[in-house]
């Protein structure tokens, strides 16, 4: 893959964060920077998880910022037949089984013990479908351009769910697939998924697929000390220009970009103009940022 494609991909749970914004912009940039693709994917395969009317206020939310996507958007809940040729061509490699366990059944462990990976253990309940995580690739190694080497033996991490026992397809499998299918080449994301990066190498290599290169970043940490989430109740993004203008400052703040204290105010294109061509990836500090750090004050 010698041409940069590069990707955002939400879940449309609720409106994107200050979070959502540093990992959106921090992938466009290295994408324009590289003078590459940035394409959107809405990865809506857990319908009880996205209301109606979230998808759209994300795509109003990047427009708001500048953050203008190339191509079609991929929607992930057209994505069923892929899907499903993934996993059958899994379970003829022997790499993946079916399971009828429950999370209640193993929680004394500390990860799935892999109890049906020689024949379901209680027939005729529902199953899900598992990735062998103890053969194929071993160990995963892949050099991460922020974090430097990273080093998993998977079989520690468990044999992770590709599908669901009520029919619905699990993250692990639907990015693989969907970052294969649309040519990423690069994938920019938060460090809270680097450990997942190890199952998803695994699947890349059994079903063939070329590997992108990964940049995790830093978390941004609210004043309670987690992570920025939906969850954490995150205060959504705006979309008027006014308010728009300074969080996009803050982002790059937040990115260790240093931009001039005079872009603050400025349109969002000229911010924009200024990051892609002042954009470093050697500048980000790897330990976690606070809001407080970035934030405007006022």
């Amino acid at each position: 893959m010698s041409h940069y494609r590069g990707r955002f991909a939400p879940t449309p749970s609720g409106p994107l964060h200050f979070g959502s914004l540093v990992a959106a912009l921090a992938s466009f940039l290295d994408a324009r920077r590289a003078g590459g693709e940035w394409w959107l994917r809405i990865e809506d395969i857990d319908p009880p998880r996205c209301p109606p009317g979230a998808a759209d206020e994300i795509q109003r939310q990047l427009a708001a910022f500048g953050l203008h996507w190339d191509g079609p958007v991929l929607w992930q809940h057209d994505r069923g037949d892929a899907y499903q040729a993934a996993l059958d061509r899994l379970v003829a490699l022997g790499l993946a089984y079916p399971c009828s366990c429950s999370r209640k059944q193993w929680r004394e462990h500390a990860v799935y013990p892999g109890w049906c990976r020689e024949g379901v253990r209680e027939p005729g309940r529902p199953v899900a479908w598992r990735l062998r995580s103890d053969l194929g690739l071993h160990p995963v190694v892949w050099q991460d351009r922020l974090f430097d080497e990273q080093r998993f033996d998977p079989a520690e991490l468990g044999d992770v769910v590709l599908k669901r026992k009520d029919g619905l397809w699990a993250y692990q499998l639907a990015v693989v697939v969907d970052d294969a299918g649309q040519g990423i080449s690069d994938v920019v994301r938060g460090f809270d998924l680097l450990d997942n990066t190890p199952w998803q190498r695994q699947l890349q290599h059994a079903l063939g697929y070329p590997a992108p290169r990964y940049l995790h970043l830093p978390l941004i940490i609210g004043e309670g000390g987690q992570k920025l989430s939906k969850q954490n109740l995150a205060p959504a993004l705006p979309t008027d220009d006014g308010a728009v203008r300074p969080l996009l400052h803050a982002a790059l703040v937040a990115l260790d970009q240093a931009p001039p204290a005079g872009l603050r105010e400025a349109p969002v294109a000229e911010q924009l103009a200024w990051a892609i061509a002042h954009w470093e990836v050697s500048r980000i500090r790897p330990e976690p940022h606070r809001t407080r750090d970035a934030l405007p004050s006022d």
